[in-house]
C-alpha cells in the first residue's frame, strides 16, 4: 500500500503539474483501506488540485446516476463557473481585436466608451474575434462550441444574446432544460444524452485549458456501488444499484479509460471501496472488460507502482 500524503505527492509532480498540465490525460482508481483513509484521501486530493490551480469537481455515485453518462456530466457542469469560463474568453476577443478590457465591464456599450469609438465597430470586431477563438476551435464538438459561443455573446450587453437563451443555455449543460424549444434561437437543437455527453466532457476540459486553467480533476466517488441491498425505505439516502445499473457504471468507466486519449488537460480519479477488489459479485471482478484494463495480475505486495492505473491507499508508507 501507499501512503495517501505520498500518493497524492506523486499524482502532483508526476501528472498535475507536468503530463495532464501540458496536454495528457489520466484515469486513476485508488482504493483507500477504510473510512478514514477515505476521508483523508479526499481531503488531500482536493488541496492538491487547488494547489496545482486544477478546476476540482466532485460526482458521488450515491447523489448522481453515475451508470448514465450524461448524469455525470451535468453534475460536472454545475460545479463549474460558466461564467467566469465566458468573460476569459469574452477578455481574450476583445484583447485579440485591439480594444483591451481594463476594468471589470466587459459589455460593449463600456469597452467602446473607453476606447472613445463606436460601439457598432467594437462589436463586429470582438465578434469576429469569438467566431475565431471558439466556432473554429475544432478540438471541441459543435454543440459545445455553440453553447460557448452564446454564453461568451451574451456577456457583450448588445442584445445579440437574450437573458432567456443564456438560461436556456445553461439549463442545457447543466440538465434543468425542460423545452428544447427554447434553444432554437440559439441554434442548439439536441438534448445532452448518453450519446454526446463524453465527448462535451471532453470539450469542457479543453476549454477550461484555452482559458488558462492547467486542466480539470473529476473525482468519481464509486463507493456506493458496493451496496448489494438497499436499506429499509425509511433509512435509504440517495441512489442504489441493481446488478444491471452497476455493470452499465462499470462500462461507463471502461469507456472512460479507452477514450484518455481524446480528453486532454483531464484527470479522472475513481474512488472506490475495498470491496471493488475483493467482492466477486459487485466488485471489479463483476466485469472483465474493466478488470483487465486496470487490475494488477502480478504485483510486487511488498511495493505499490504509484504509476499503475490502480492503486491501493493504507496506512504504510512505501517507497515508489
Amino acid at each position: 500500500m501507499i501512503a495517501t500524503r505520498e500518493y497524492t505527492s506523486f499524482l502532483d509532480a508526476e501528472y498535475l503539474r507536468s503530463f495532464v498540465a501540458h496536454g495528457g490525460s489520466a484515469v486513476k482508481f485508488v482504493v483507500p483501506a477504510n473510512e478514514a483513509e477515505l476521508h483523508g484521501f479526499g481531503e488531500a486530493l482536493r488541496a492538491t488540485a487547488a494547489g496545482a490551480g486544477y478546476v476540482r469537481v466532485r460526482v458521488d455515485a450515491s447523489q448522481t446516476k453515475i451508470h448514465l453518462m450524461d448524469q455525470v456530466f451535468f453534475e460536472i457542469a454545475r460545479q463549474i463557473d460558466w461564467d467566469d469560463l465566458a468573460t476569459r474568453t469574452v477578455r481574450a476577443a476583445y484583447k485579440a481585436a485591439a480594444w483591451p478590457v481594463l476594468g471589470e465591464d466587459v459589455t460593449v456599450g463600456a469597452v467602446a466608451e473607453h476606447h472613445g469609438v463606436d460601439a457598432g465597430e467594437v462589436s463586429r470586431d470582438v465578434n469576429r474575434q469569438l467566431q475565431q477563438i471558439v466556432q473554429r476551435d475544432f478540438a471541441m464538438v459543435q454543440e459545445f462550441r455553440t453553447a460557448a459561443l452564446r454564453l461568451c455573446q451574451a456577456k457583450l450587453g448588445t442584445g445579440q444574446v437574450t437573458e432567456a437563451e443564456r438560461e436556456a443555455v445553461m439549463g442545457w449543460l447543466t440538465g434543468d432544460l425542460k423545452q428544447m424549444s427554447l434553444l432554437r434561437s440559439a441554434a442548439i437543437f439536441r438534448r445532452i444524452g448518453r450519446h454526446n455527453a463524453r465527448h462535451l466532457l471532453f470539450s469542457l476540459s479543453h476549454w477550461m485549458a484555452a482559458n488558462g486553467s492547467p486542466g480539470l480533476l473529476v473525482e468519481l466517488d464509486i463507493t456506493r456501488l458496493g451496496f448489494a441491498r438497499r436499506p429499509l425505505p425509511g433509512e435509504r439516502q440517495g441512489f442504489y444499484y441493481t446488478k444491471g445499473t452497476l455493470l452499465d457504471a462499470y462500462e461507463l468507466l471502461r469507456q472512460l479509460v479507452d477514450n484518455a486519449d481524446e480528453l486532454a488537460h483531464c484527470c479522472v480519479v475513481v474512488v472506490a471501496a475495498p470491496e471493488f477488489l475483493t467482492d466477486e459479485s459487485r466488485g471489479v471482478t463483476a466485469y472483465q472488460a474493466l478488470k483487465l484494463r486496470i487490475h494488477d495480475e502480478v504485483r510486487d505486495r511488498r511495493r505499490d507502482n504509484p504509476y499503475s492505473s490502480l492503486v491501493r491507499l493504507g496506512s504504510a508508507t512505501v517507497s515508489a
